[in-house]
Parts: C-alpha cells; sequence; structure tokens
C-alpha cells in the first residue's frame, strides 16, 4: 500500500562540513531532529538541499542516506533531476528510484526546459512516464530555480488522472490557485501541499494537505499544530499565523544559510558551510543574529502556549522546549 504523502513535508537542507563534504553524521542528526518535530515526511534532495550544486553521485547518497535514517518511520521524497536533455534526466531519476525512496519528484521547470510552452510539458512528461519505474509513487514541484514554472489546469489534470502522482508542491503562492488546484484534483491520487508561508493557515482550511515550505527547517512543530490544531484553538491559530508568516520573511537573508546558521545554534551540525550561498550571511544582513535571536524567541513563546491547551500532544522531554532543542 502506498504511503500518504502529505502533512508537514520540509523541505532538507544539506549540512557540509568545512571542507565541503556532505556531514552525514549532522545529516543523521538533521533526520531526527525532524523526525522529533512531528514532520510527516522528509523531501530530500530538492532546491533547499542545494541539488543544483551536487553531483549526481552525491545526489543518490544522499537519497539513499535520508531514507535509511528515516528507517520507514515517515516516507522519503526526492528529486534530483537537474539536466536539460531527457536523457539524462532520465538517468539522473532512474538513479533515484533505486535508492528505494518512497517517492520521485519531478521538477516541472525540467519538462519544459527551453521554456517553449505549448504541449512541451505533457510530451516530455509522457516520455518519462513510459520509461520511468511503474511502482514508485511520484510528485511534481514547481521549483523556482532556474525557472519557476506553474502548472496549467489542464497539465494538472493530465497528471492527477494518470493516478500516478500522489503530491504537487504548490509554488503558485497565491490562495485562488491552490483553492482551484484542490478543486481540480478531488478524487484523484494528487494532494496539493502549499509552500508559501503567507497563505499557508489559510491554504490548509481550503483543503491544502500540509505545508512544505523553508520554514520548515525552524519550526514544523508550530506547522504541524496549525494544522492538525486549529480547529479547537480558531483564536490561536490565527495569531500563531501571523507570527508564522512574518518569521518566514526572513528567507531572503541568506537561505539556505540562515537554517545552517539556526541549527548550528542547536548543535544539529558544526558548520554553516554551502555551496549556493558562499557569503557571509550576517556580513551582509545587518542585525541578523538579533533577527534569528528573535524567530527563536517567537517561536519558544508559542510553544509554551500551545502547551497549555489540552489537545496538545505531551513534549518529547517534558518541557515545551525540548520538541525543537532536543
Amino acid at each position: 500500500m502506498t504511503k500518504k504523502i502529505e502533512g508537514i513535508i520540509p523541505v532538507m537542507i544539506t549540512p557540509f562540513t568545512e571542507s565541503g563534504q556532505i556531514d552525514y553524521p549532522g545529516l543523521g542528526r538533521l533526520v531526527e531532529w525532524y523526525i522529533d518535530n512531528g514532520s510527516d515526511a522528509l523531501f530530500a534532495v530538492c532546491q533547499s538541499s542545494e541539488m543544483q550544486f551536487l553531483t549526481l553521485d552525491e545526489r543518490v547518497a544522499l537519497a539513499a542516506f535520508v531514507r535509511q535514517a528515516a528507517a520507514g518511520r515517515v516516507p522519503v521524497i526526492a528529486s534530483g533531476h537537474i539536466s536539460e536533455s531527457l536523457d539524462d534526466q532520465l538517468a539522473e531519476l532512474t538513479a533515484i528510484a533505486a535508492t528505494g525512496v518512497d517517492g520521485m519528484v519531478l521538477v516541472t521547470n525540467r519538462l519544459d526546459a527551453k521554456q517553449e510552452g505549448g504541449s512541451r510539458f505533457i510530451d516530455d512528461l509522457t516520455w518519462l512516464l513510459d520509461r520511468l519505474p511503474k511502482q514508485i509513487p511520484l510528485g511534481l514541484y514547481e521549483c523556482p530555480a532556474p525557472y519557476r514554472r506553474l502548472l496549467t489546469d489542464d497539465e494538472l489534470k493530465f497528471c492527477a488522472n494518470t493516478g500516478r502522482f500522489v503530491i504537487l508542491k504548490d509554488v503558485s503562492c497565491d490562495l485562488e490557485t491552490v483553492k482551484r488546484r484542490v478543486t481540480l484534483t478531488r478524487g484523484t491520487p494528487l494532494s496539493i501541499v502549499n509552500a508559501n508561508a503567507a497563505i499557508a493557515f489559510q491554504a490548509m482550511k481550503a483543503g491544502s494537505r500540509g505545508f512544505t515550505g523553508v520554514f520548515t527547517n525552524f519550526h514544523p512543530d508550530l506547522y504541524k499544530w496549525l494544522m492538525t490544531e486549529h480547529a479547537y484553538h480558531p483564536a490561536l491559530a490565527d495569531e500563531l499565523s501571523v507570527y508564522l508568516a512574518l518569521s518566514a520573511m526572513a528567507e531572503p537573508m541568506g537561505y539556505p544559510k540562515l537554517a545552517k546558521l539556526y541549527h548550528q545554534r542547536l548543535g544539529t551540525f558544526s558548520s554553516t558551510e554551502s555551496r549556493a550561498v558562499t557569503f557571509d550571511i550576517s556580513e551582509k544582513f545587518w542585525a541578523l543574529e538579533a533577527l534569528l535571536d528573535k524567530i527563536v524567541e517567537g517561536a519558544e513563546h508559542y510553544r509554551l502556549r500551545i502547551a497549555t491547551v489540552a489537545s496538545y500532544p505531551a513534549p518529547i522531554s517534558g518541557t515545551a522546549s525540548s520538541r525543537s532543542y532536543r
């Protein structure tokens, strides 16, 4: 039976050593942190993972390691096709599929790499579907790099009606689009999961089956509570949703290195090394450390408030803050 791939799905960052190699012990601790903090699935080998800066061998090793570390506790999905030619993409995706991940995610801009429009997306997709392993569930990802290619309604319906797609990581950042897509895919296996923090709460209430934005690297537990408990505590949920939207505005300040700085503080891993962001983010973005302090302070404030409501699960180690700082 295919595992559902929905809920709170972190877009995983990739820790590196100071010498620029993947830090696998740190990655193992990061997987545990995601799971301890309520994640329902893990999206490895994505833009947040710096997949455009990883070799194919590294992308494959990353997917395989995360799958092994998760050990069946949550589904692991992975992308990793970054090439322009379909032959090269087929080789990349076939290698990722061979790792045994629970789902393989196709990047929409790779299925129209030269931005030709027309039938190109469906033509390229059909070519790949005919050749990819039939047993692995598939996803779609409107990755912003190298350009954001949103699905048309007809393309989305085509994908949904194949029965092979189980998730769309929606990057429309538009609530009305999310609502329309939820309607278009109703009755199919395809779940719409929004990735934009500003509309996260409204999208959940409109039928988005979770959240998969970049600030799942900071406080996935708060998004989990918002998703599962908002109907019982609407006033607190409304207030929390404002905090989550505003804190996510820090994303342009050097993400994913920003998230690595946060996890360096937690002790998840030791280095903020990044291949995608090579400059000193604290030097470029003044008072960044102070802003990060406020983001942490706000998250702790809401964890403490949430801990007072009866429907919230017992904290992992007996304190509200231990959910994040384990």
